[in-house]
């Protein structure tokens, strides 16, 4: 699905033939898709109104208006027939049921990076809410949206929350100025608070494994600091230095080059094709020789949010391996052997890294620095992939279809859709 400014193109992925159109009140600001696939809400922000579309029943449409309180968010539940809406400053989380026409509303919610998780099997969800000056957690049960626990958080600004995939433990980070991660099981129970220093700033991004065993922590000192799930205690530190002298490491650098034109072929005024091959430059990977050092960027102390620190981690579907991404060293993205706890290959580009994500059913990296390719890594190696197509197409963001067959590429204006040929087996 698409929007362009008051109107919600559903297409299929496979062809991208266009299926339905709707027309909205006004100017889309969100979509989301429900968990099955059967709604589409979108959220107008500035009218505090959201709209939702049946494909089923492409006649049927459902409108909330949240009138004075305003909207600021909205979501659907994981059961796809809730949807959660959060009002102007953040007063209250209004739970529209689409089968009951219930409401149910939640107080306090705190603003903050990730104040709402749900479980992943959908049947729990905690909320982060902020009563006279102090941090609290709320368990919900989703089914009939009952208190199931609440208990206050030793933070002095909490900042995120997120479930383990297994659903039983709950993590919690305060903000950066206080380095603390704090576990807590499903009824309440603080299971173990994690410290690694005091007084510099503290943690900046977090992932869990796929398997709940591991629990990674990026923080603003460029290190990677794995938790195991029995003790919840540190088993390595990954760290990001600007030189990778390891000879067991296998650094991939792109390298660009401009194409030969046979001067026979040249002609005025030139053919269009041949006029976008003189100006195009091709990319590919080179394979560099240790030791090797990477651009290093020094952040600059007297601003906030400084580029500094782990703030891009993410696990692979098959728990094998772990990308990160260190703000110091903007054009790399190292990729962590979870197994040997060790560093297997160094990515660096030529440009930024923008955002990186894992095939959801292979270990394949899919990588975009806001040029017109899209990178592609596996255990096999590494491969450049240009986008065809006319003027300068930036890709400044990716998503994995579900199956891993196709990704969506994301620029400022305009999408694509790359497809992959599966490998018969």
């Amino acid at each position: 699905a698409s929007c362009m400014q008051h109107r919600l193109v559903v297409r299929d992925a496979s062809s991208l033939q266009i299926l339905q159109l709707y027309s909205c009140l006004d100017h889309i600001q969100y979509i989301e898709w429900s968990s099955d696939s059967l709604f589409i809400l979108c959220a107008m922000y500035k009218r505090g109104i959201v709209q939702v579309w049946s494909l089923e029943q492409p006649d049927w449409h459902c409108k909330i208006d949240e009138g004075s309180a305003g909207l600021v968010a909205s979501s659907w539940s994981p059961d796809g027939r809730h949807i959660l809406n959060t009002t102007e400053f953040h007063l209250r989380i209004t739970v529209w049921s689409l089968c009951t026409k219930s409401v149910s509303y939640i107080k306090y919610p705190k603003a903050c990076q990730q104040g709402v998780a749900f479980t992943k099997d959908g049947r729990y969800m905690a909320v982060v809410e902020r009563r006279d000056c102090k941090d609290f957690i709320s368990i919900f049960v989703c089914n009939n949206w009952q208190l199931l626990r609440h208990f206050d958080t030793e933070t002095q600004d909490l900042f995120g929350i997120e479930w383990a995939p297994n659903g039983c433990v709950l993590a919690a980070w305060d903000t950066c100025l206080e380095y603390k991660v704090l576990l807590y099981s499903l009824d309440g129970r603080l299971l173990s608070s994690y410290r690694a220093y005091e007084w510099p700033l503290g943690v900046k991004s977090i992932a869990w494994s796929p398997s709940s065993q591991f629990l990674a922590i990026g923080s603003f000192d460029e290190k990677v600091r794995i938790l195991n799930h029995v003790t919840w205690k540190k088993i390595t530190e990954l760290e990001h230095p600007a030189t990778i002298s390891s000879k067991k490491t296998i650094v991939y650098k792109e390298v660009e080059k401009s194409p030969t034109v046979d001067s026979e072929r040249l002609s005025f005024p030139p053919t269009r094709a041949l006029a976008s091959s003189l100006f195009s430059t091709q990319s590919k990977y080179d394979i560099s020789q240790v030791p090797v050092s990477l651009q290093y960027i020094k952040p600059v102390a007297d601003r906030a949010n400084p580029k500094v620190g782990v703030g891009m981690l993410a696990f692979s579907a098959d728990n094998c391996f772990l990308a990160t991404k260190n703000d110091n060293i903007p054009n790399a993205v190292w990729i962590w052997d979870v197994r040997r706890l060790k560093l297997s290959v160094v990515l660096e580009q030529l440009c930024t890294i923008q955002h990186f994500q894992w095939d959801p059913c292979q270990p394949r990296l899919a990588v975009c620095t806001g040029s017109s390719r899209v990178y592609l890594w596996s255990p096999a190696g590494c491969i450049v992939v240009q986008v065809p197509g006319e003027g300068d197409f930036q890709i400044m963001s990716l998503s994995w279809n579900s199956r891993g067959d196709s990704m969506l590429l994301l620029s400022k204006d305009h999408f694509c859709v790359c497809y992959l040929e599966r490998e018969e087996v």
